[in-house]
């Protein structure tokens, strides 16, 4: 086995049977990438997809996303508005390497989409534009991608348009970013004068031809024009990575003129090890640069085998369990996302982090308990599917008809349970009352609403305990637009809607006690529990826990579970306005129970009331969210707009300049701000344009306060 594997390249190691890959697989680990793009809205994600496809030969004709034709836009939602709602997965090939792509939405209402793509991403492609720079959603993005430790690769995109400034671009991705910016390629012209790009790593210069859509391209020798700035952007870049990876440092030792392919080796550890953000540039609407990021992403992004192994918990003992990707590993899968699919039902999206997982095999699903049989896997490319025997480690794909499966379950092999890592996602900030229009129609529209709960963990849906509706929250008005959109085109269900409402919170301000006894006589016997409940603020955006401080002798391990059920609850529906509560660390400090009359229904009884009434006694308030906004708006409308902010409230942050436009960075209450698209088009004149992001949420002002006591 061992010759073989040898022979055809792939790896042996010890301790997983010998070997890490199957000898039937398409590429090896090394030869396999999975990345996703990212950026803010309208930076260019989608069209260098659509381009990387064509320049792979996955497509033959490329897709526009201007004129709705973009293959991974394929939701009647995003061709229409010209913009990413859902991540999209597809797999092509680059040369001898198998690329999983994730193209993810740039709108904040979606940043839940980018969330999960990059918990089961190896590396990421961020796209800047020329112009816009460094913009909110880019650095909200890139904090996520810091978060989970993956290794990016960054593209000024866009350099043929009037305003492309490249130097300013990198410096603002140094000052806001990292200081670990370095450009690999430097433009050569701009704006409409804008021919290609200069390699400082092989120092050649690229132009494309535009017949061809930019597949043929001519390398030449760097204009004399430019040979002194390339001269002295290859030197910053052989210095940076000399000074921080031992093995170039010592060749650069010996002649700082280090050759094309030493230097990519030095490139590719710093990226994996996360010390460096090589920076490539180009237009993708253009064609110009797409097949040199292409490179760029197989030499330098880390392969499966380049990553730490996957890290969980055993389900029972709760000791952390390490899992090697390997395919003879026991096998363990993150679901990242969930799709209806018309066709397939039920989809759901894995990353195979070790083992295999084949057609008719048996997975466990910690979470629920329960095993499975996986009678369909796919190849994902959009809203197509392509049905395969077999997933091996370290691969992306689908599996249709998975029954209770919810986004971060992890699948493992049952007589090797691991739980992987969860995903942690915003709260939603909008809420909206959603009825049939007819009574005939309230069976449908409630399982619609629970096909979209369980596919978007950002959406969530209660009925109001006053009047009876259901209320459906969201993390803006787009995603709630969009959800009521997908209800009359997916599901055909007409639904009558009201006007989106801020979603307000719950939480305490200072400390609570409660003791709760619980003694009735329910169905003939007697049910006993007594429980005493502490409850204190947590810091701002921490959530909520829930600890038992009690020993299994004075609260047995058999009503534990109904007491936490009964608190998790409880926090749903909040106290003062039934709204959820966040924010919150509840404690039972206290417990008794009787060997005959304890049931779980007294203890999960007393739970609810104890931490209602601590709750009570603990100063509860409500939280508004808190919106980060940034306009850009032309010099002569700046005054208007401000004004119109401090009618609202807003406090501004800072107003700094960015190509030709006043960038203005406010906070403001997400109440003030519906509708704030008309406001600015009119202190404007429909020359401003802005973004905004759930920032945090506040305690409300006391005016507000007595309002919502008194609904």
């Amino acid at each position: 086995m061992e010759a073989l594997l040898k022979k055809s390249g792939k790896e042996s190691v010890a301790g997983d049977g010998g070997c890490r890959e199957a000898p039937d697989r398409r590429r090896a680990l090394a030869m396999l990438r999975n990345i996703g793009i990212i950026a803010h809205i309208d930076a260019g994600k989608t069209t260098i997809s659509e381009r990387m496809l064509f320049y792979s030969g996955k497509l033959h004709r490329m897709g526009e996303v201007h004129d709705g034709t973009a293959t991974m836009d394929w939701m009647p939602q995003e061709r229409e508005r010209g913009i990413t709602i859902t991540s999209a997965a597809t797999t092509f090939f680059w040369g001898d390497y198998q690329i999983n792509l994730i193209d993810t939405p740039g709108h904040v209402d979606f940043t839940a989409e980018v969330e999960r793509s990059l918990r089961v991403l190896d590396g990421a492609v961020g796209v800047f534009c020329g112009v816009g720079g460094v913009q909110a959603q880019s650095e909200s993005v890139w904090r996520q991608a810091v978060r989970y430790g993956v290794p990016r690769i960054a593209f000024v995109n866009k350099l043929d348009r009037t305003g492309a400034d490249f130097e300013k671009v990198i410096g603002e991705m140094r000052s806001r970013l990292s200081p670990d910016i370095v450009p690999l390629q430097i433009p050569w012209g701009i704006e409409d004068k804008f021919v290609g790009i200069i390699d400082l790593v092989t120092m050649k210069a690229a132009s494309f031809d535009s017949e061809s859509m930019g597949v043929r391209v001519d390398v030449c020798d760097i204009p004399k024009e430019l040979a002194a700035a390339a001269e002295k952007s290859r030197a910053e870049l052989v210095e940076y990575v000399a000074e921080r990876d031992e093995n170039t440092l010592e060749i650069y030792l010996k002649s700082p003129d280090v050759e094309p392919a030493l230097l990519k080796e030095g490139i590719r550890r710093l990226v994996i090890s996360n010390r460096m953000v090589p920076v490539m540039c180009g237009s993708a609407l253009k064609n110009k640069g797409v097949q040199q990021l292409l490179d760029g992403v197989v030499d330098y992004l880390p392969g499966p085998s380049d990553i730490a192994a996957a890290r969980g918990r055993h389900p029972g003992t709760g000791s952390e369990e390490v899992r090697e990707t390997s395919d003879f590993s026991p096998f363990s899968a993150l679901v990242f996302k969930l799709a209806n699919d018309s066709y397939v039902g039920h989809l759901a999206m894995v990353r195979v982090y070790s083992g295999q997982l084949k057609k008719g095999q048996n997975v466990f699903n910690p979470r629920t308990g329960e095993r499975q049989r996986v009678m369909r896997l796919f190849e994902l490319h959009a809203d197509k599917r392509t049905e395969v025997p077999v997933v091996y480690s370290g691969e992306i794909a689908g599996i249709g008809g998975l029954k209770d499966a919810t986004t971060g379950d992890t699948l493992c092999a049952e007589n090797k349970p691991v739980e992987l890592g969860r995903m942690m996602f915003p709260i939603p900030v909008v809420s909206m009352a959603v009825e049939p229009r007819t009574q005939a129609e309230r069976d449908r529209l409630m399982e619609a609403l629970a096909a979209l709960l369980a596919e978007d963990p950002t959406f969530s849906l209660k009925q109001n305990a006053d009047t009876g509706q259901t209320v459906v929250e969201g993390m803006g008005e787009l995603h709630l637009e969009i959800l009521k959109d997908r209800l009359v085109r997916e599901f055909k269900v007409e639904a009558m809607t009201g006007k989106p409402m801020v979603s307000y919170k719950e939480t305490v301000s200072s400390n609570g006690r409660a003791e709760s006894r619980f003694d009735r006589e329910i169905g003939g016997r007697t049910h006993f529990a007594d429980l005493t409940i502490e409850v204190s603020p947590a810091s701002r955006g921490s959530g909520n826990s829930v600890e038992i401080s009690v020993s299994a002798n004075v609260l047995p391990a058999v009503y534990r579970k109904a007491v936490e059920e009964g608190i998790r609850d409880a926090l749903t529906t909040g106290v003062i306005g039934n709204y959820p509560m966040v924010d919150v660390k509840v404690k039972v400090v206290s417990a008794k129970s009787d060997q005959e009359q304890s049931s779980d229904v007294a203890f999960r009884s007393a739970a609810v009331m104890g931490f209602r009434q601590a709750v009570r006694d603990a100063a509860p308030v409500f939280l508004e969210p808190i919106m980060q906004l940034e306009i850009a708006v032309p010099t002569e409308y700046m005054g208007e707009v401000l004004t119109d902010l401090s009618v609202r409230g807003g406090k501004v942050r800072d107003i700094s300049m960015r190509g030709g436009l006043q960038i203005i960075n406010a906070m403001v209450s997400l109440a003030n701000v519906f509708g704030y698209a008309n406001a600015v088009r009119s202190a404007s004149r429909g020359r401003a344009s802005y973004t905004m992001e759930p920032h945090c949420f506040e305690v409300v002002p006391a005016s507000v306060q007595e309002q919502l006591l008194n609904r």
